[in-house]
C-alpha cells in the first residue's frame, strides 16, 4: 500500500556552491510512503504526515544555509557554544560567516544538489517512522514558472522567526507591469541582475574590521568584499560576501521592500508610466508595490 502527500512543504534555504557561491533555493516537497496498514487501517495518518514529517523538514533544512562539507575548499569550525564558523571559497570568491548552529545544515556531500537534499532528509525522516512503514520516497522539485526568475538570499534582522538567519533565500519570480502591459524584458533584467545575489540591508553592512570570523585562513579585502553584521533574537550573525554577489538595499529585505525598491528604481527609468511590480518570496507569496 502506498500513501502519497504532494506540496507538503517548500523549503527556502541557500546553500554554498562552489561555481554559483550563495545560491538562494526554493523547493517543493512531496512524499511518498510504503508500508502495511496499522490498527486505524492507515498507513499514517495525513495529520502526523503534515505535522510530524513536515515538521522534520522545516526543521532541518528550512531557513538555513546549507554547508556541503565534503566539497574542496569548505572549512567548518566549531567556535563557540552553539556557534559555528564557515569558510568556503567559490569560483566568485571567498564567502565567510559567523553564526549560530542553527543557522546551518551541514549536508555531508560534495556539492549541495536535489539528490544530496533528498538524501539527507531521508536518513533523517527514515528513522523516526513508525515500524510499518517501510518504504519512503522524497521528491525536491522547483516551481514551474514560464517567465523569468532569480535566486536571492538575505536575512532579516528584526525578523522574530527563522527569517532572521543571516544566509537564507528564495527561487523567486517577477512580473513587471508597465502602463497595464506585462514587461517581459523587464523581467528578464531583474532575474539577470538578480541572479544568484545576496541582498544586504546597507543598515547592517560593517566594515570588514568589525567582523570576527573566527578560524584561520580568513582572507578579506576591502576591495572585493562587503561585511554585514547585526544580533536578533537567535543570535550574533556575521557575513564576509564577494562584493560581486552582493546588492546593497537601503531599507530592509523584506518581500514588501523588494518590492518597493524595484518599483523606485523603475520610476527612475519611466517617471510618467503607470507601473506595478510583483515580486514573490519563493513559492505563492510575496507583494506588490503600485504608482
Amino acid at each position: 500500500m502506498k500513501l502519497f502527500v504532494r506540496d507538503l512543504t517548500v523549503i527556502d534555504a541557500s546553500f554554498l556552491s562552489l561555481s554559483r557561491g550563495m545560491v538562494g533555493e526554493s523547493w517543493l516537497v512531496d512524499i511518498e510512503l510504503t508500508g502495511s496498514l496499522n490498527e486505524m487501517s492507515m498507513l499514517l495518518d495525513f495529520a502526523r504526515v503534515k505535522k510530524n514529517i513536515k515538521s522534520i523538514i522545516d526543521a532541518e533544512v528550512d531557513h538555513r544555509l546549507l554547508v556541503p562539507l565534503c566539497a574542496t575548499g569548505c572549512s567548518v569550525c566549531a567556535v563557540a557554544q552553539e556557534y559555528h564558523s564557515v569558510s568556503f571559497i567559490s569560483a566568485k570568491g571567498p564567502i565567510y560567516l559567523h553564526a549560530p548552529s542553527q543557522a546551518f545544515c551541514f549536508v555531508p556531500a560534495e556539492e549541495i544538489t536535489v539528490e544530496s537534499v533528498t538524501a539527507y532528509l531521508y536518513n533523517v525522516i527514515r528513522e523516526k517512522l513508525p515500524d510499518n512503514i517501510d518504504g519512503l520516497t522524497i521528491t525536491l522539485r522547483h516551481e514551474m514558472i514560464p517567465g523569468s526568475c532569480y535566486h536571492y538570499s538575505h536575512g532579516l534582522k528584526k525578523h522574530d522567526g527563522n527569517c532572521q538567519r543571516i544566509a537564507h533565500g528564495h527561487r523567486s519570480t517577477i512580473e513587471i507591469w508597465v502602463d497595464g502591459h506585462r514587461d517581459a524584458k523587464l523581467e528578464q533584467e531583474w532575474s539577470q541582475r538578480w541572479a544568484d545575489i545576496y541582498l544586504g540591508s546597507i543598515e547592517d553592512q560593517v566594515a570588514l574590521a568589525q567582523l570576527q570570523l573566527g578560524g584561520a585562513g580568513v582572507h578579506l579585502s576591502v576591495k572585493h568584499h562587503l561585511g554585514f553584521r547585526y544580533c536578533a533574537p537567535q543570535g550574533e550573525f556575521q557575513l564576509a560576501i564577494p562584493t560581486i554577489c552582493c546588492e546593497l538595499i537601503d531599507t530592509d529585505t523584506t518581500v514588501e521592500l523588494l518590492a518597493d525598491y524595484i518599483l523606485r528604481q523603475l520610476e527612475k527609468r519611466f517617471p510618467e508610466a503607470t507601473l506595478r511590480v510583483v515580486a514573490y518570496e519563493g513559492v505563492g507569496k510575496g507583494a506588490v508595490a503600485e504608482r
